[in-house]
């Protein structure tokens, strides 16, 4: 198989790598769709306020236009480095089922990039799941799985929230493990569910370990919405995601959006504070300046001003589909973000 190899002047520039080395980059992304849903009022799921006799007032009309806002930003992530039709792989969250990707990636702005979907069905009371999608001409699927997250109350009483995704292949010839969870929110507050997404942060580390226990040299992205931050506990602590690459400690994976953290990037605005929830980590076999194989090279927020409201009380935060219950034809509260990995290419 051949690799991304789109505008290789253009990357030496932007990569800033050697002028006389040819570079093939890969782009792996994450974007929290917010809350795309389909119209149909599903049997044992709160999806009411996404039907047309909801509180939203969802038609296959807003819905369509939701879909067309949704994959304009996918097929242009990674404009800047000349990478052309989105990511080659992409972990998505808030879908309701398999048929709103199904949607998604056969609207004409994705169409050609052929899209690929792993999705399960979780728990979530609401019915939002996450998912990958990937474009086979630059990854191979070889196994997939979907992990519980198991919670509980105080009283004993199952807590449902969404599984975890675990995906297996080959980028371009070399195997890669990703993993995209969506954490419990912190709609309860902060204090109060911040158990629960330690939880998920030690489900994320045991499925990392036990990807690295069969491969110590195993290159695995964890990313998703993690409604927390970098210098959370949930990351620190009980993921281990460290915020220096070149400071891990044995067993330490490496947070690569801490750097945008220092410099007061975020991928969204929560409750009018920024905050850098959508996160991408990598393990140390990612790190390092031997391009002989695929290594991490920068990581973005793809918060471009298109995305932005553009006045007002909330001027530069993410443009949502909805204000409360209005309409406003937007497209997520949060920004994607994404890693472009490189490698030299073998002449």
């Amino acid at each position: 198989m051949r690799n991304i190899l789109f505008c290789i002047l253009l990357l030496m520039v932007a990569l800033r790598l050697p002028a006389q080395k040819n570079v093939q980059a890969g782009l792996i992304a994450f974007y929290n769709l917010e809350n795309l849903f389909d119209t149909i009022d599903t049997p044992g799921v709160m999806d009411e306020e996404f039907t047309p006799g909801g509180p939203n007032r969802w038609t296959g009309e807003r819905y369509r236009e939701k879909i067309g806002n949704m994959a304009l930003v996918i097929s242009r992530i990674g404009e800047e480095e000349g990478l052309k039709g989105g990511p080659a792989v992409l972990g998505v969250s808030e879908i309701e089922n398999r048929s709103v990707l199904e949607d998604l990636v056969s609207h004409p702005l994705l169409k050609e990039s052929n899209y690929q979907i792993v999705h399960y069905d979780s728990p979530d009371l609401r019915g939002v799941d996450v998912a990958l999608l990937y474009r086979p001409r630059f990854f191979r699927l070889t196994a997939s799985a979907s992990p519980e997250l198991e919670l509980f109350n105080d009283q004993g009483e199952r807590i449902f929230t969404r599984d975890q995704l675990v995906v297996s292949g080959w980028f371009d010839g070399e195997p890669f493990h990703f993993i995209v969870g969506h954490w419990p929110s912190r709609s309860s507050g902060e204090m109060t569910t911040r158990p629960r997404r330690n939880a998920a942060a030690s489900l994320s580390r045991r499925l990392t370990d036990s990807l690295l226990n069969i491969n110590p040299r195993a290159k695995i992205v964890v990313m998703g919405d993690l409604n927390d931050d970098p210098s959370d506990e949930s990351l620190r602590k009980y993921l281990r995601a460290a915020p220096d690459a070149e400071k891990l400690k044995e067993g330490e994976l490496y947070n690569a959006m801490y750097p945008l953290f220092r410099k007061g990037i975020g991928s969204l605005n929560y409750r009018d504070g920024l905050n850098l929830f959508d996160q991408m980590i990598v393990t140390p076999a990612l790190l390092g300046e031997d391009f002989s194989s695929y290594k991490l090279r920068y990581t973005r927020v793809f918060n471009k001003p298109f995305l932005m409201q553009k006045d007002g009380q909330y001027k530069g935060y993410p443009l949502r589909s909805f204000a409360g219950t209005v309409w406003q034809g937007g497209f997520s509260d949060h920004f994607p973000v994404y890693i472009i990995v490189v490698r030299n290419i073998k002449m």
